[in-house]
């Protein structure tokens, strides 16, 4: 089987909605379409890369191309883990984890997008409260980094939530202007005051040396 070559194939986190798995091939394309229908208002842009600015055939080509690469690429020593979400047997959006260096600097940070038209049910926070699980419980990260520009309520609503803390910002170009990015920081401790999500990991064993995660 390609899992056994590949083991990332078979982990699994489930919640009590939600479903976070590499997708199959159709799955894929049922994701890029998730994408091409719209993530967010075309008043804002909430990536530094505004890769959602294209025509919606250029964005559906987009993430599937991107999700292969960056399985393409993987490296213990740096990795990005783009999770499908799958609500009610829908996929829904795309939740990322990344690490770099992860046994020496116990480290990750997340990103995430979501089809507008499943915004407003709680599902962001569930689907970040899962991969926060898979990091601080199964992969032994000590702290979890985020980010989102000034005008990003949501995200950042997600962020306070679930126990982050202001972390600095920084100010960046987006669609050529100014704006200011807010960054946030989880530490384990503030995690486990956090946690309240039940969240199952299936075939995470077979993962680990994937990860590049401490012994």
């Amino acid at each position: 089987m390609l899992a056994d070559h590949f083991p990332l194939l078979g982990l699994r986190l489930t919640t009590p909605r939600l479903e976070l798995r590499l997708p199959s091939s159709e799955e894929l394309a049922a994701l890029a379409d998730v994408a091409a229908e719209g993530i967010h208002s075309p008043d804002t842009m909430p990536f530094i890369v505004p890769w959602t600015d294209r025509p919606p055939a250029e964005v559906a080509r987009g993430v599937v191309q991107h999700h292969w690469s960056m399985l393409g690429q993987w490296a213990p020593e740096d990795w990005q883990l783009n999770l499908s979400v799958f609500h009610a047997g829908e996929i829904v959006g795309q939740q990322t984890l990344r690490g770099r260096d992860l046994a020496v600097l116990r480290q990750v940070g997340t990103g995430s997008w979501l089809g507008r038209r499943h915004h407003g049910k709680g599902i962001g926070t569930e689907m970040r409260a899962a991969v926060l699980h898979l990091a601080f419980t199964g992969l032994g990260a000590e702290e979890a980094v985020s980010s989102a520009f000034a005008d990003s309520h949501a995200s950042r609503a997600v962020s306070r939530k679930l126990g982050y803390q202001d972390n600095g910002t920084a100010r960046q170009v987006v669609r050529g202007a100014m704006t200011t990015e807010h960054r946030m920081r989880l530490t384990r401790a503030a995690w486990e005051r956090h946690a309240t999500t039940p969240v199952t990991i299936e075939g995470l064993v077979a993962c680990r040396p994937m990860f590049g995660a401490p012994a």
